[in-house]
């Protein structure tokens, strides 16, 4: 396979990183974004490091603007871009009670509108081609289950679901796929802030009622996207696979 061109959002730190390093080892280019430049910088730097190719864009997919900047700039160097992974997120704890207007749309538009924007930045030409993948992040919250004080973040993964499945059938005659992805339990430094989620004590004790004996790592979930966005799911399109460690099927 020729070297692909591989925009990936909040690459920085945990699922992002794990997933901007997988494609790196198997040889594409990786666009590396995030609002976190020093973190940003530095899983470009690993990557080059280790014999791949990567370079590192600031992004803040909260901007229009900005995607289309990129999505230029990317089309311009590198005459194309073959895959997008839209992970970019943020969940913050907030009952309820005090979850204002503010904070509601604040995650919509990092965690949902930001996928929209930097798609429809790129799909014009990826549609021109006949060829794209994209992969978009869910959640179990998103598919499965509701999580107390984050209801917001609950609805924004549920929205990134409806995004994928009319983006796919909008896109599928033109060659281009679009996929998600739907985590369960990953140790990231999300899933261990006391403040917004579950916190050390609390993620190990959601490990023992895990089918699987473990919390999922970010690589559990990178090499998952790597497959969508290769050759090997050429027929697979709309799809937003569950991986949990059979979280989901395990508990009644």
């Amino acid at each position: 396979m020729s070297q692909r061109i591989v925009i990936i959002t909040g690459a920085g730190i945990g699922i992002g990183q794990a997933t901007a390093k997988a494609f790196g080892a198997l040889g594409d280019h990786v666009i590396v974004t995030d609002i976190l430049e020093a973190e940003g910088r530095a899983t470009a730097d690993a990557i080059n490091a280790a014999g791949g190719s990567a370079e590192f864009i600031a992004y803040d997919v909260r901007s229009s603007g900005r995607a289309d900047e990129i999505v230029a700039d990317v089309e311009a160097r590198h005459g194309r871009i073959d895959v997008i992974v839209a992970n970019a997120g943020i969940a913050h704890r907030t009952p309820l009670a005090q979850l204002t207007d503010e904070k509601w749309d604040l995650t919509f538009d990092i965690d949902l509108k930001g996928i929209f924007r930097l798609v429809r930045a790129a799909a014009p030409k990826m549609r021109e081609r006949k060829s794209g993948s994209v992969v978009a992040l869910s959640s179990i919250m998103g598919v499965a289950y509701g999580w107390d004080e984050h209801v917001h973040y609950s609805a924004a993964k549920s929205g990134v679901v409806g995004l994928v499945r009319g983006l796919a059938v909008e896109l599928a005659r033109d060659n281009v796929r679009v996929n998600g992805i739907a985590p369960g339990y990953i140790r990231t430094a999300q899933l261990l802030s006391e403040e917004n989620s579950l916190g050390p004590e609390g993620a190990e004790k959601a490990a023992e009622f895990i089918p699987m004996g473990r919390l999922g790592t970010p690589e559990d979930i990178a090499d998952v996207i790597a497959f969508l966005a290769s050759d090997g799911a050429r027929y697979m399109t709309g799809q937003v696979l569950v991986v949990d460690g059979g979280l989901l099927v395990g508990r009644y």
